[in-house]
């Protein structure tokens, strides 16, 4: 069965499941997006210096359904180009209102990590190609569990105050692209005030995490061999300080967007960390400004990232452990071992949007990365559609 056969099986069970008696509303989403590295034998972004439309390029549809008396049901399908366009549930939930103000969901739902995070997926709802990649950078985005959102006024203030409880089980980008995680425990607050012109978010996350890394893409597991060495020579904080499993971990995000008649500024700040593991704590921020002429909106951007690792258990490791093949420096090894996840880069991005049809814009971008070991840039257009 090809990926077009599967994806329209896939959407025709979603709505053959839903009730014959309910309201049932189609609507989709699609991106094209084509991108070359602007660098030989460098890549950014999934795009290498041969023209691409598979890493960013996708298309989905989302089906909801009015069950009456305040229940509905949502379920959203994408197929992704990197993904060969195999078509996935992403969004699969039960909504009941409370009241007018207040709504219980159930089911697999987006994180609110981000501003966009509703519309990560949706490009004709942001004026970039994509959304600022040194914050938009987890791997993951939804989780299994359970959203009370409550929306209230406060004079011309408009209030959205979500909570959220759940878990995810899937993979993260650590190691490999495919490291094993679960994040049990998970609950969080988001909470987001407007008006007219701004708006203002902020959204706080804990969890424990556990991940593995059996898929290490080093043939020789150097990693899991040194914290086998660690274990063996007793050092068991050492090594604990290393591993991901059922540690603290916590998103913190601010936001604030300004639309004021043609001017947009865009900025969003984020830290994560998890605590006395491998993984650095990151902190990451973005602003970006544009501005509308007509159908047409050029902007540019700005982000910062620095992932810094806190927790060194290295002061009582041997510096000179001798295991046959020579005097080891153990110590060094281990403060190697936690540089190897630091890193620091600025991206700077120009761009424009062109809204040449009510459903559908034009993208054009230009992006460099830079790094004190490389730089990359990318060069990109986009097609995004809502139907």
């Amino acid at each position: 069965m090809n990926n077009t056969v599967k994806f329209i099986t896939a959407t025709a069970l979603a709505i053959s499941s839903l009730s014959s008696q309910a309201e049932v509303r189609i609507n989709g989403f699609a991106s094209i997006v084509a991108g070359t590295s602007m660098d030989e034998d460098k890549s950014l972004y999934g795009y290498d210096d041969t023209l691409s439309f598979k890493p960013e390029s996708l298309f989905a549809l989302q089906v909801s359904s009015d069950l009456g008396d305040g229940l509905s049901a949502t379920s959203q399908i994408i197929a992704r180009g990197e993904n060969d366009y195999d078509a996935t549930f992403e969004w699969a939930y039960f909504s009941y209102a409370i009241s007018d103000s207040t709504q219980l969901s159930v089911g697999r739902m987006r994180i609110p990590f981000y501003r966009y995070s509703d519309y990560l997926d949706v490009g004709y709802a942001y004026t970039w190609v994509r959304p600022p990649k040194s914050v938009y950078n987890l791997t993951f985005s939804t989780y299994d569990g359970a959203s009370l959102l409550y929306t209230s006024t406060m004079g011309e203030w408009d209030s959205s105050l979500q909570l959220i409880v759940g878990s995810f089980e899937g993979s993260v980008n650590v190691l490999s692209d495919d490291d094993p995680a679960k994040l049990s425990n998970m609950y969080g607050i988001n909470w987001t005030v407007g008006n007219y012109w701004l708006t203002a978010r902020a959204v706080y996350m804990q969890a424990d995490a556990s991940i593995s890394f059996v898929n290490d893409p080093d043939p020789t597991q150097q990693l899991n061999q040194f914290v086998g060495l660690l274990g063996a020579i007793g050092a068991t904080d050492a090594a604990n300080g290393l591993l991901i499993e059922e540690d603290d971990g916590s998103f913190l995000g601010i936001g604030v967007s300004i639309d004021y008649e043609n001017f947009l500024i865009d900025s969003e700040f984020t830290r994560v960390e998890v605590e006395d593991t491998l993984i650095a704590t990151q902190n990451q921020y973005y602003i970006s400004f544009a501005y509308r002429f007509d159908e047409w909106t050029p902007y540019i951007s700005f982000e910062h990232r620095k992932d810094e690792n806190d927790d060194d258990y290295s002061a009582g490791l041997p510096t000179d452990l001798n295991l046959g093949g020579g005097p080891i420096d153990v110590r060094a090894a281990y403060q190697a071992t936690l540089i190897s996840q630091e890193t620091e880069n600025d991206v700077f991005s120009v761009g424009a949007r062109y809204n040449f049809h009510p459903s559908a814009a034009l993208k054009f971008d230009y992006t460099k990365r830079e790094r004190q070991t490389s730089d990359a840039s990318v060069l990109s257009v986009g097609l995004d559609l809502v139907f």
